[in-house]
């Protein structure tokens, strides 16, 4: 049984609804923190989630099978997982496969819930690295809504991070770093390198009503404990008790506009194929850096032959992944990698900055990953795939709860050859175009891998590591979908304003990571939920006449 088995406590509405003030596409991280924000606010917002509710007593964490599980019907690329409430993203030519969920929450159900926020230079690229473009907001700007997310979120961490300016305090202590992490921690302060304790979107104590991390490894396959604080979680119980509405197995298949390029309905389709339409007096398209490009090409008219709100040319252009590469050391005695959460307890912003002697532009972020299963240890997932044979055994027990990594991040800057397409052959379930992702990790990027990759191994041979093992491009990496219907101030260069309202459609809103003007070299969600936040008060303050 799949991730969108449904089993959900929340009753999805009957009838469907047909007329509200704001309708919002995709109910993850964005589409929910908007719904809370609108609702909050008076507004009559319904949203449409194309998948349905991961009930918690399905979640296979706990199953014997939870490693092979994985690998299937909760595999985060839909093209693995396959399921009907999926739809196909080819990206045959692509080295990095795109990584999602379609549900209730979004891929914040099977994140690694890393939350950092941007660093203020990520935000003037071309005015300080000559790389890039600048965007339209600034750090400053968006600092009130970082904050507001980190509340409504619940992060743990630890105050006083010197990669940024002054933060506030987190809302729940740090998650240990365990063994793997106090031999690497140890080994920067021995090199010189900076490292701050991660923060994360995390219970490390019981807060806001819900459980703390009991430490138990499988994050990506969501909580069983409710520890992780996935979008389900923390911002839709509050927008359902303030009058949001929340359709489920609703996939929307065009928006339609009126003759004076107003957006006025989301056209949908139910689990039975049947067709409905939904009246709004604006729409926020919150369904990532794929499916809002393909939405907006699924909705193409007589006048807008290439998409909608396509003038710029620039919907599904300059599509930014985050290439990864990682480092994995093996060490002699066991630093337990298995236990613990997945991915950022530590994290590096030592290199995060231009150096210009470095021969790239930007820099990287390092960050400690913890192991696998045995399961997915033994097929590969860390050092190469172990022979079947006699030697089987005992190089599993040379390599399983022995390892720990470094990922590396880097800056992903936007090129117009990087895109999001219709596919002219292949469809999803209901017989709509599907999705292709063309990319290529551009020269910049590979530079900068490289550089991480040779300080990483730094880094884990100062550990103790006894054996390396590279892996310059991580495939299943691609939960950054960014930058393919930009903001920005002109209208000839850009598919949005600086408040992620569409320029040719000025009741139609842009609210996730397709607004990325560029990627930074950190994970892109709480940046993502801080414009959805911003673009929320922004309709507030703009549109009250449309209030029920």
């Amino acid at each position: 049984m799949g991730p969108n088995a449904g089993g959900g406590t929340i009753a999805t509405p009957e009838p469907p609804p047909t007329q509200c003030d704001i309708a919002i596409v995709g109910a993850g991280a964005s589409g929910a923190a908007a719904a809370w924000r609108l609702s909050q606010a008076g507004f009559d917002v319904v949203c449409l989630e194309q998948g349905d509710h991961a009930a918690r007593d399905r979640i296979p964490t706990g199953d014997d099978d939870w490693e092979w599980t994985r690998l299937g019907a909760w595999h985060p690329n839909p093209n693995v997982r396959s399921l009907a409430t999926d739809y196909p993203v080819l990206a045959d030519t692509s080295p990095i496969q795109p990584l999602m969920f379609n549900g209730v929450g979004g891929s914040t159900v099977m994140w690694s819930c890393h939350l950092p926020r941007f660093h203020p230079s990520d935000f003037r690229m071309a005015s300080l690295d000559g790389v890039g473009d600048d965007w339209p907001v600034s750090y400053d700007e968006l600092a009130p809504y970082y904050g507001l997310n980190e509340r409504m979120t619940g992060v743990a961490g630890l105050a006083g991070d010197p990669a940024y300016p002054s933060l506030p305090g987190r809302q729940t202590p740090p998650a240990p770093l365990g063994p793997g992490g106090e031999r690497v921690a140890a080994a920067f302060d021995r090199l010189g390198w900076s490292w701050w304790p991660a923060d994360l979107a995390l219970n490390t104590a019981p807060h806001d009503g819900r459980g703390a991390c009991t430490h138990c490894g499988p994050c990506e396959l969501g909580c069983p404990q409710r520890a992780k604080s996935s979008a389900d979680l923390t911002y839709w119980p509050k927008a359902l008790r303030q009058g949001a509405r929340l359709q489920t197995e609703a996939r929307v298949t065009a928006i339609e506009v009126d003759d004076q390029d107003r957006a006025k309905a989301v056209i949908w389709r139910d689990g039975s194929g049947a067709t409905h339409r939904l009246v709004a007096s604006s729409v926020m398209l919150a369904a990532n850096g794929v499916g809002t490009p393909r939405l907006l090409f699924l909705s193409a008219t007589g006048r807008w032959p290439d998409g909608l709100a396509n003038r710029s040319g620039l919907v599904g252009r300059r599509l930014m992944l985050h290439p990864l590469a990682r480092i994995v050391g093996r060490f002699d005695e066991p630093v337990f990698g298995h236990r613990g959460i997945a991915a950022g307890v530590l994290v590096s912003h030592h290199f995060y900055e231009t150096d210009t002697a470095r021969g790239f532009a930007r820099g990287a972020k390092l960050q400690l990953l913890r192991s696998h299963g045995p399961l997915m240890v033994a097929l590969g997932s860390t050092l190469p795939r172990f022979d079947w044979g006699d030697g089987h055994h005992g190089r599993f027990e040379e390599v399983f709860d022995h390892t720990a990594s470094l990922s590396i991040c880097v800056d992903d800057l936007p090129e117009m050859d990087n895109r999001v397409v219709l596919d002219d052959r292949q469809t999803d379930s209901s017989g709509l175009p599907a999705a292709r992702m063309i990319y290529r990790v551009g020269e910049n990027s590979r530079r900068a891998l490289d550089f991480g990759m040779a300080r990483a191994r730094e880094a884990l041979t100062e550990a103790g590591a006894v054996e390396l093992y590279d892996q310059p491009v991580i495939a299943d990496a691609g939960f950054h979908l960014m930058g393919t219907a930009r903001m920005g101030d002109d209208p000839e260069t850009s598919v949005t304003d600086r408040w992620g309202q569409c320029h040719d459609v000025e009741n139609l809103w842009v609210i996730d990571g397709s607004l990325f003007v560029t990627a930074a070299a950190v994970n892109p969600t709480h940046t993502l939920q801080a414009l959805a936040l911003r673009a929320a008060d922004r309709l507030i303050a703009t549109r009250r006449d449309i209030a029920a």
